[in-house]
C-alpha cells in the first residue's frame, strides 16, 4: 500500500547518482514492487486447501496469516531506512534472496510450521523491499510526481493480481498449491537481472546501525489530529486482513463458491477496486477524502455482510466493490492527513507509529477472528467481525464531522 511512499527519504542530489539510468529502470523498478505484493497475497486462495489437506482450524490460518504482517512491520520499521546507509542495490538484492527462500520453503511445505515459517521470512523480505522500491522509484524521478503515483497504486494492484493469478492456478493449473510459487520464483530472479541494471542511487553514508532503531512517536501537538483518524485507519486494515485471511473461507463456505478462482476474485474485488480509486482520486485531499471514506467502507461492508446473510454472492461482491473504494480512499485519507501534519524532522517516528497502527489493525483482528471462527462458526465470527468493522467505520466518521464542526467554529470564532 502506500505506507512507504509517504515517507520516503528526501532524493540524493548532485552526483548522487552514478550514472544516467537506462529508460527501462522505472518500470522495472515498479514491474518488481507490484511483483513482491503479488507474491505475499499469492497464498490467500490456497490456504483453503492447506486447511484441508493438514487439518488446522481456522485460528491457526489466520495466525499463519498475521505472522507475515509481522515480519512486515519489523522490518518497516527497522530496516526501513537502511538503503539510505547501504545504498539501495545491496538492500534490494537481500530482500530478493530472502523472498526466494521463503518461495522455496512454500514449494516444499508440508506443515503449518513451514508454511509459518516461509510467511514470516516473506513479510521481512516484503519490507524491505518495498521501502527501497518505493524509494528508488523517487530517485529515478525526483519530482515525485509519477513516483508518488506509482508507490500508490502498484502495492493494491500487486495484491489484486496475486490473489488473482493464484486462484487461477490452483483452479486450472496442475499441482494446485506448488505452480504459482514456481512462477514467482522465476519472477524473483527476472528481478533480480532488472534490478541489477537499475543504477545505484543512493551513495553510502555513516549510521546504519543506528537507523536500525526504530523510532515511533506520536508528538503531544499532532493528537487532535491523528486521534480522529485512528479508528478509519484501524477499519481498514482490519477489513484487508479478514478479506485475505477469511475471504476465500467465506466465499465457498458461507455463499457456496467452491471454485479456488473465487478466492481470488474476492481478494481482487477488495485490493483492485482500492487501487483504481488511489488512482481516481489522488489529487483529492486527504482531509475532504476522510468522511467519505469512512462512510463508504462502513456501507460497503454492511452491504457485503447482508449478502453473505441472504447467500447472494452478487450482493456481497456489490458491497466489497463500494469498501474497496472506501479502502482506497482510506489509504489516501489517512496517510495524507499525516504527511500533511507532521514537520520534517519529525515525519520519520509519525510514520512508523502509521505503519504500526495499520499492521496491527491488520493482524490482529484477524486472528482474533480465526479464533471467532474455532469457537462460534464461521457465520456467526463473519457476522461480528463486520459488524465491528462497520461500528468502527461509522465511528470514524461521526469523529472526522464533529472536528469539522469545531473547525468551523473555531473559524468563526476567530472572524467574529
Amino acid at each position: 500500500m502506500s505506507v512507504e511512499s509517504s515517507a520516503l527519504p528526501t532524493p540524493p542530489v548532485g552526483g548522487a547518482h552514478c550514472r544516467v539510468p537506462w529508460k527501462g529502470a522505472f518500470p522495472s523498478v515498479a514491474a518488481v514492487l507490484v511483483l513482491f505484493l503479488a507474491a505475499s497475497s499469492a497464498p490467500s486462495p490456497i490456504y483453503v486447501i492447506y486447511q484441508q489437506q493438514w487439518q488446522f482450524t481456522a485460528w491457526v490460518l489466520t495466525v499463519v496469516f498475521a505472522l507475515y504482517v509481522f515480519g512486515l512491520l519489523g522490518s518497516l520499521l527497522v530496516v526501513g531506512a537502511l538503503s539510505d546507509h547501504l545504498g539501495r542495490q545491496p538492500v534490494l538484492a537481500a530482500a530478493i534472496a530472502l523472498e526466494v527462500i521463503a518461495l522455496v520453503l512454500f514449494l516444499v511445505a508440508g506443515n503449518v510450521l513451514v508454511l509459518s515459517a516461509a510467511r514470516v521470512l516473506q513479510g521481512i523480505a516484503t519490507g524491505a523491499a518495498t521501502t527501497t522500491l518505493s524509494a528508488t522509484l523517487v530517485d529515478l524521478e525526483p519530482s515525485r510526481g509519477r513516483a508518488g503515483v506509482v508507490t500508490s497504486v502498484a502495492p493494491l494492484t500487486g495484491l489484486a493480481a496475486g490473489a488473482l493469478g493464484s486462484g487461477a492456478l490452483v483452479e486450472f493449473g496442475p499441482s494446485p498449491t506448488r505452480l504459482i510459487y514456481v512462477l514467482l520464483l522465476g519472477g524473483m530472479l527476472l528481478a533480480a537481472v532488472g534490478v541489477a541494471f537499475v543504477p545505484e542511487t543512493s551513495p553510502r553514508r555513516p549510521g546504519a546501525v543506528a537507523s536500525l532503531r526504530p523510532r515511533v512517536a506520536m508528538p503531544a501537538h499532532l493528537h487532535a489530529e491523528i486521534v480522529p483518524v485512528v479508528p478509519a485507519m484501524i477499519a481498514t486494515w482490519a477489513l484487508a486482513g479478514m478479506y485475505l485471511s477469511l475471504g476465500p473461507s467465506v466465499a465457498a463456505e458461507l455463499l457456496g463458491l467452491h471454485n479456488h478462482l473465487i478466492g481470488g476474485v474476492v481478494v481482487t474485488l477488495l485490493a483492485g477496486t482500492g487501487a483504481l480509486a488511489v488512482f481516481l482520486l489522488r489529487s483529492r485531499s486527504a482531509s475532504w477524502l476522510l468522511a467519505p471514506s469512512s462512510a463508504m467502507l462502513g456501507l460497503g461492508t454492511l452491504i457485503s455482510l447482508a449478502g453473505v446473510a441472504q447467500n447472494l454472492a452478487w450482493l456481497a461482491a456489490a458491497g466489497t466493490i463500494v469498501a474497496g473504494l472506501g479502502f482506497g480512499a482510506s489509504v489516501l485519507a489517512t496517510f495524507g492527513t499525516f504527511a500533511r501534519i507532521a514537520r520534517p524532522h519529525e515525519r520519520s517516528a509519525v510514520f512508523a507509529l502509521a505503519n504500526t497502527i495499520n499492521y496491527l489493525g491488520n493482524s490482529v483482528p484477524a486472528v482474533l477472528g480465526g479464533i471467532a471462527v474455532t469457537a462460534l462458526g464461521l457465520r456467526t465470527a463473519t457476522v461480528i467481525y463486520a459488524l465491528a468493522i462497520a461500528v468502527i467505520t461509522f465511528s470514524a466518521f461521526a469523529l472526522r464531522l464533529n472536528q469539522l464542526r469545531a473547525n468551523r467554529r473555531t473559524v468563526m470564532a476567530a472572524c467574529g
